[in-house]
């Protein structure tokens, strides 16, 4: 534990932090305490409700999440983050351009968070100078950063410094930035002064949970990961069901409805930093074009970023069920002649998306009559 001299103004401290995290592209910082005992119950209820789905990891860390101290031995405070994401250049009415992209039914969607630089490389080395920033100031410190990638509470840490309050749709909320924003973690072993929460403003609104393709918002406060199709469409490694397939619509990876939905999205902040711009193929780029990618294509056009992580078989997979949604809006030859090329060779998880995709009634007429969509692949 890193004790101050008596005579250190812990709230200057706190303003220089604020300072430097600024500097460093941050929107906000606050500070939590560590004591989340209040938590556990709804963790564990909503674990062995098993709506983590195959999140295995979420099971194995258990009630680790809601105890920091026991995740970083000696920590006594946890600095929280807050990075807006929207590119640079956003301007407002961004939320109809979205919706606009989603009823594109041949245009691939992906999450606006995923379509620059992967926020948790940027997240991570900002926060890492944050800390080393602090330490030169009061000396020798116990410190750990983190931003997604840990059993960490971290709505709930958010919440309870002050970054905001939990939406329904579990999202951290900010009056003055909305939900379009990155969360990052520093453990420490410094007692700074702990930072006021807000009160919620959610009142009965119920867009975000009216507006789930999946309804896996299944109650305020509560979302079924297994429905969800940012969960579906990342986190889930096996075959998406079926039933769900045509309510992912051509979203690849990701999805934003809750917060495209959300009024208080009309007040979220552009990011500061380039990191957040756009790449090209990330927005607007048509279906068939990307399955026309071969892997090192992908490998090429993902480095550096968050949709990497999912991998290539991943990625074909969610474009299958895009491409099989976009056939069923709209017969169309070349998505059909791409799929047909993305099928040769592929892996069986790959096949059966691209199968169920041609098995659209529209394209499913245009194949040669007597010939099984199997067979074609084969």
């Amino acid at each position: 534990m890193q004790e101050l001299p008596s005579t250190v103004d812990t709230a200057a401290l706190l303003a220089r932090l604020r300072g430097w995290a600024r500097e460093l592209g941050f929107s906000q910082i606050a500070v939590a305490d560590v004591d989340l005992r209040h938590a556990e119950p709804g963790l564990q209820a909503w674990l062995d409700a098993g709506h983590h789905g195959r999140m295995h990891y979420m099971a194995a860390h258990g009630l680790k999440r809601a105890r920091p101290a026991e995740l970083v031995p000696g920590t006594l405070r946890v600095l929280t983050a807050r990075m807006d994401y929207l590119p640079r250049g956003t301007a407002p009415g961004w939320q109809a351009v979205e919706w606009a992209g989603l009823a594109k039914p041949e245009q691939a969607q992906v999450s606006i968070y995923a379509r620059g630089r992967d926020y948790h490389k940027v997240l991570r080395q900002r926060l890492q100078k944050l800390a080393e920033k602090l330490e030169a100031e009061v000396g020798p410190l116990g410190y750990r950063v983190f931003t997604d990638s840990a059993p960490v509470l971290e709505v709930e840490l958010a919440s309870r410094s002050g970054l905001g309050w939990r939406g329904k749709h579990t999202l951290t909320l900010h009056r003055d930035a909305g939900s379009m924003f990155f969360l990052g973690e520093i453990f420490i072993d410094l007692e700074l002064p702990l930072t006021d929460p807000v009160t919620a403003h959610c009142g009965e609104c119920r867009a975000c949970i009216d507006v789930c393709p999946t309804a896996a918002i299944t109650a305020p406060y509560r979302v079924d990961a297994r429905r969800c199709i940012s969960y579906l469409t990342i986190e889930h490694d096996g075959s998406i069901p079926e039933a769900l397939r045509e309510s992912i619509g051509n979203r690849v990876y990701g999805c934003d409805d809750c917060q495209l939905a959300c009024p208080w999205n009309k007040f979220a902040q552009p990011a500061v930093l380039a990191d957040f711009d756009v790449r090209p193929g990330m927005a607007g780029a048509p279906i068939a074009e990307l399955l026309a990618w071969d892997e090192a294509e992908f490998l090429r056009r993902t480095e550096g970023s968050a949709i990497r992580r999912i991998g290539f078989t991943r990625w074909r997979r969610n474009l299958a069920v895009a491409a099989g949604n976009a056939l069923r809006a709209r017969d169309d030859a070349a998505l059909r002649g791409a799929l047909l090329r993305a099928g040769q060779g592929a892996d069986a998880l790959v096949a059966e998306h691209i199968a169920w995709a041609l098995s659209a009634p529209r394209a499913f007429d245009a194949l040669s009559s007597g010939s099984s969509v199997v067979g074609v692949l084969e």
